[in-house]
C-alpha cells in the first residue's frame, strides 16, 4: 500500500512538472547557459574554444555540474541536447516532488498539498525580487539541481530525518556552492525551530520584545568604523578594486541595494511579513508544523537580510557584491508559492459539491497557468517556446549560430556586436554555448563573469572598449581587431560592410571572414 501511494504521488508530480515545463517553456543556451552549456561542450570536445575560454571555464571551476553533464552525456552515449532537456525535466520534477512532501508535513488535507504544488509549477518563472532570478530557469542550470536537492533537504528535516538532509546539501555544495550555503543556513534555523526548547525561548523572546515596543528605546552609536575595520582579519576585502572591475560590478544593478526602486524592496520584504503573520497565526490555531516552519523562514530571510545589508551597503567592501547575497530570496519566493497555493486550496478551492470543488480547480488551474503563460509568450517574442532537440529554429540569430557551428573552422575566432544579447529578436541565446566558436567578450553576458572574476575584467574592458561604434564599423575597423586580438571571422548586419568576404547571410545576418 506504501507503494502504491509513492508510486501516484510520483505519477502525480510528473503531471504537474510537464505542466510547469509547458507554462514555462525550455531555452538552452539562454542567458546563464551560455556560460555552462559553453562549458560542458568544452569538456566534452577540447578542440573548442581555443580563444577567451577563460569567460565560462573560471566561473565554472567551483562546480561540478559542466563535468558531471558530460560525464553523463560520455557515459549514456545521448547527445548532449537531449541530456540536458532530460536533465531539466529531471530537475523540475525533483523540485515538485520535495514541495509535495513539505507541503505534506505541514497541511493535512490533500487539496491543500496539491494545490501548493500546482502553484509552485505554474510560478516556475516568476521573477525573484530584484534578484535576477527565476524560481527555476528556462533551461538546464546548476542552480536548478541545487534547489531541487535544498528543498529535498528541508523535507528529510520536516519528516525528522535530519541525517539524510546531510548528503543532499553536501552534493548541493558541489553543484552550486553559493545556494548550497544559503539552504544549509535555511535548514540549519529550521532544525532549530523544531526544537521545543528553542521555540519556547522565541516565544518568550517575542514576548519581552512586544512588550518593549512602547517604550522608549536608547540607541547607542558610539561603535567607531575604523575600530570594526581592525577586527576584521580578511584584509584583502577592504583593498580597492580596480576600475574595470568596478565597471563590471555597475552592470549589474541588483548588486547594489540603494539602486532598487520601491516595489523590489516590497517583494524582498512582504515575504518576510507574511511569513511572521502566518506564524503567529498557526500558532493560535494550534499547526505545530505549520507555525515552526514559518518561523524558521522568517528567521532566515530577517537574518540573511541582514547579511545582505551589511554586504551590500558599505562601498568599501564591494569585494563582496559577486556574492549576491539577496539570492536567498530565491527559496523565500519558493516557499511563498508553495504555503498560498496550500491556503487556497485549504480554504478556496473546496466548494459545497464535487461540481463546485471541480469548477473551482479549473479556474484555479487556468488562471495561474495562464497568467505565467503569456508572460512566458510576451518575453520570448523572437524565440519559438520551445527550442527542442532536432527542431530547425526560425530565429535568424539561432539560424546563424547553428550554420556558423557547422560550417566553420573549430579555431574561428568571432567578433560580434557587443550587445548582440539584447538586440530585437535575439532573446539572450549564448553565441559561444549555440555556435560552439570562440569569441571577444560580450558587454551583457561576461560582464557578469567579469564581475565573478576580477582577475578578468580588465581583459573584458579592454575587449568591449575596442568594440564600441560597433554600428559604425568599416572595414578598417574589423582590420584593427584583428590585428590586435586576432580574430578574423565576423558575424554582422545584412548587408554586410563593404570589404568584408561573407560566405552566408539570412535576412538578418551575415557570416564574414576578415581580410
Amino acid at each position: 500500500m506504501r507503494n502504491q501511494t509513492f508510486y501516484a504521488r510520483a505519477l502525480l508530480t510528473l503531471c504537474f512538472t510537464l505542466v510547469g515545463f509547458a507554462v514555462m517553456g525550455y531555452h538552452p543556451g539562454l542567458e546563464d547557459d551560455g556560460v555552462y552549456l559553453a562549458a560542458v561542450k568544452a569538456r566534452l570536445d577540447p578542440t573548442l574554444f581555443p580563444h577567451n575560454a577563460a569567460f565560462f571555464e573560471l566561473q565554472t571551476q567551483a562546480t561540478v555540474f559542466d563535468s558531471c553533464l558530460a560525464g553523463f552525456v560520455r557515459a549514456a552515449h545521448m547527445p548532449l541536447a537531449w541530456a540536458e532537456l532530460f536533465w531539466q525535466l529531471a530537475c523540475l520534477f525533483a523540485i515538485l516532488f520535495a514541495c509535495q512532501s513539505i507541503a505534506r508535513r505541514l497541511f493535512a488535507s490533500f487539496a491543500a498539498v496539491w494545490a501548493g504544488v500546482a502553484l509552485v509549477a505554474a510560478m516556475f518563472t516568476l521573477p525573484v525580487a530584484g534578484t535576477a532570478l527565476y524560481l527555476a530557469d528556462q533551461h538546464l542550470h546548476p542552480r536548478n539541481a541545487a534547489a531541487a536537492l535544498i528543498l529535498l533537504a528541508v523535507s528529510r528535516i520536516l519528516a525528522r530525518r535530519r541525517r539524510q538532509a546531510v548528503p543532499l546539501l553536501l552534493a548541493a555544495a558541489l553543484v552550486h556552492p553559493l545556494m548550497a550555503a544559503l539552504g544549509i543556513s535555511f535548514c540549519a534555523l529550521l532544525t532549530l525551530a523544531l526544537l521545543d526548547p528553542v521555540h519556547a525561548c522565541v516565544l518568550s523572546l517575542r514576548a519581552r520584545v512586544l512588550s518593549l515596543i512602547d517604550r522608549p528605546l536608547a540607541v547607542s552609536r558610539g561603535l567607531e568604523r575604523g575600530k570594526a575595520a581592525a577586527l576584521l582579519p580578511l584584509a584583502w576585502l577592504l583593498q580597492p578594486a580596480n576600475p574595470a572591475w568596478l565597471k563590471a560590478l555597475n552592470t549589474r544593478i541588483y548588486c547594489h541595494l540603494s539602486q532598487w526602486t520601491w516595489y523590489e524592496w516590497l517583494g524582498a520584504l512582504a515575504p518576510l511579513a507574511l511569513f511572521w503573520l502566518l506564524w503567529r497565526v498557526a500558532e493560535r490555531r494550534g499547526e505545530k508544523s505549520l507555525a515552526r516552519f514559518a518561523l524558521a523562514v522568517f528567521a532566515y530571510g530577517v537574518l540573511q537580510q541582514a547579511v545582505a545589508v551589511a554586504l551590500l551597503t558599505p562601498a568599501r567592501w564591494a569585494r563582496l557584491m559577486p556574492l549576491q547575497p539577496m539570492r536567498y530570496l530565491q527559496l523565500v519566493y519558493f516557499f511563498l508559492a508553495l504555503v498560498a497555493g496550500g491556503l487556497a486550496g485549504r480554504f478556496l478551492l473546496r466548494g459545497p459539491s464535487v461540481r463546485a470543488t471541480v469548477s473551482r480547480w479549473a479556474v484555479f488551474l487556468v488562471l495561474i497557468n495562464g497568467v505565467m503563460l503569456v508572460g512566458q509568450l510576451t518575453s520570448f517574442r523572437g524565440s519559438p517556446h520551445f527550442e527542442l532537440p532536432g527542431v530547425r529554429p526560425a530565429n535568424p540569430w539561432l539560424q546563424a549560430f547553428a550554420w556558423i557551428g557547422a560550417n566553420t573552422p573549430r579555431e574561428a575566432y568571432f567578433v560580434l556586436d557587443p550587445q548582440y544579447l539584447r538586440a530585437p529578436g535575439e532573446d539572450y541565446h549564448g553565441f559561444r554555448a549555440l555556435a560552439r566558436r570562440s569569441s571577444l567578450a560580450d558587454e551583457v553576458k561576461d560582464a557578469g563573469v567579469a564581475m565573478q572574476v576580477p582577475e578578468l575584467a580588465p581583459v573584458w574592458a579592454r575587449q568591449v572598449a575596442a568594440e564600441q561604434g560597433w554600428s559604425r564599423f568599416t572595414l578598417a575597423d574589423f582590420e584593427r581587431l584583428k590585428a590586435e586580438f586576432g580574430v578574423d571571422w565576423a558575424l554582422v548586419a545584412y548587408p554586410q560592410p563593404a570589404g568584408l568576404d561573407c560566405v552566408w547571410h539570412n535576412r538578418a545576418l551575415a557570416v564574414c571572414r576578415i581580410p
